[in-house]
C-alpha cells in the first residue's frame, strides 16, 4: 500500500479545494480496497465525516433531500423513504451486507467504482484504470460485464443497487467545489465510457457531492426492486430492475423502469416506459416493454445470458409493482 497524506476537513469549503490526486473518504468501503489493490494511488486523502451532511429532509415541493453522508442503513430505514420511496429502500437492503451498509454513505454509493476484475487487477489491461492500455474484458472472462452502454474501450458494469432505485425515481445531485455550488441531474452524472472510460462522472476537480434530492414521489404508484444474482445475499446483480407503475383501473397511466447489473451506468429505460402508457397491466405489455428495453444490447462471449435475464427481471418487477398497486388500492377501499 502506497503512502499518502491524511487530513480531516471541518467545513465544506475546506474540503472543496482543487488539488491533484486527492480523494475524499467517508465510509471508505470502496476507496480503501482500491488503494490496497494499488488501483487508486491518491497522494492525499481527506476525511469528510465531520461535515454536516447527515440530514434527510422533506422540501416544500415534495422532494426529499438526502445529505451525502447519510448511511445506506439509515436511508433504507428512514420513515420518509419507506413510506414514499419503497423501491429505494428495497434496493438499498438488497446491496452488500449489514456491516457495509452501516458504513457506506449516499454519496459514496453514487461514486462506487466498478467491480470488473480487470479494473481491479493492475496487471490487466484496463482503459478505465489506465487510459489507452486496452480492455482485457472484451475477449476475456466477461460473464459479469455490460450488454448496455458499452463501447469498444470499456464494458464495465456499474455495481450499485441504490443507484438503480434512484434512476427509476429521478433525482438531482448537489455538488460543491472551488467555483461554488451547482446541481446536476442524476441521469446525466454518470457518463457512458465512449472513448474516455476513465472519465466516469461529471465531478470537476475539487468538487464533492453534498446532497442528493429525490424527485417528488409518483402519486399512487406501486413499486418493486428485483435483484437476480448467483446467490441470495452479499452478491452483485447479474441483472436487476427497479419498477414503479400507476394505474387507471387495469390500464397503465405511468411507469418507471431502471436496470442494474447489465449496463455501464444506472440505466433508465425511457423508451420502454413510454411504450407501457395506455396499455393493459398484463404480461404481454410487460414483455413488449422488456424487448424494447434490451433491443440495443450487445452481448460478448460469456454474457449473452444477461439479455433474457434482464427481460425477465423487467417483466417480474413490473408484474410485482402492478400487484403492489392493486393491493394498495384494495386496502384503501377496505379502510374507506
Amino acid at each position: 500500500m502506497r503512502t499518502f497524506a491524511f487530513s480531516r476537513a471541518d467545513s465544506i469549503d475546506a474540503a472543496a479545494t482543487p488539488a491533484d490526486a486527492t480523494a475524499f473518504v467517508a465510509g471508505g468501503t470502496t476507496l480503501l480496497d482500491l488503494i490496497k489493490l494499488d488501483v487508486l494511488q491518491p497522494e492525499s486523502v481527506v476525511d469528510i465525516n465531520a461535515l454536516p451532511l447527515k440530514r434527510v429532509e422533506r422540501l416544500d415541493d415534495g422532494r426529499l433531500k438526502i445529505g451525502a453522508l447519510v448511511t445506506n442503513t439509515d436511508l433504507a430505514h428512514h420513515p420518509e423513504v419507506k413510506a414514499h420511496y419503497p423501491v429505494l429502500s428495497e434496493a438499498l437492503l438488497a446491496g452488500a451486507s449489514t456491516q457495509l451498509r452501516n458504513m457506506a454513505t449516499t454519496a459514496g454509493n453514487v461514486m462506487q467504482r466498478t467491480r470488473c476484475p480487470y479494473y481491479r487487477d493492475p496487471a490487466a489491461k484496463c482503459n478505465r484504470r489506465e487510459p489507452g492500455s486496452g480492455c482485457d474484458a472484451m475477449d476475456g472472462i466477461n460473464r459479469m460485464n455490460a450488454v448496455l452502454g458499452g463501447s469498444d474501450a470499456c464494458i464495465a458494469v456499474h455495481p450499485s443497487d441504490m443507484c438503480v432505485g434512484i434512476a427509476a425515481i429521478g433525482a438531482t445531485l448537489t455538488l460543491q467545489g472551488p467555483n461554488g455550488e451547482r446541481e446536476v441531474d442524476f441521469a446525466d452524472f454518470h457518463r457512458l465510457p465512449g472513448d474516455t472510460p476513465h472519465v466516469e462522472h461529471d465531478l470537476q476537480e475539487g468538487e464533492l457531492i453534498t446532497a442528493l434530492t429525490l424527485d417528488a414521489p409518483l402519486p399512487g404508484a406501486g413499486s418493486h426492486y428485483l435483484k437476480l444474482r448467483d446467490r441470495a445475499s452479499y452478491e452483485f446483480a447479474l441483472a436487476s430492475c427497479a419498477a414503479e407503475i400507476t394505474l387507471d383501473g387495469e390500464t397503465i397511466r405511468d411507469a418507471r423502469i431502471a436496470l442494474g447489473g447489465v449496463a455501464t451506468k444506472p440505466w433508465r429505460c425511457t423508451e420502454a416506459e413510454a411504450a407501457l402508457v395506455g396499455q393493459p397491466a398484463e404480461k404481454a405489455s410487460f414483455e413488449r416493454a422488456a424487448e424494447i428495453a434490451l433491443k440495443d444490447a450487445v452481448p460478448r462471449e460469456h454474457n449473452a445470458y444477461k439479455i433474457p435475464l434482464a427481460r425477465q427481471a423487467i417483466v417480474r418487477a413490473l408484474r410485482n409493482a402492478a400487484q403492489d398497486r392493486t393491493s394498495q388500492r384494495e386496502t384503501q377501499e377496505t379502510q374507506a
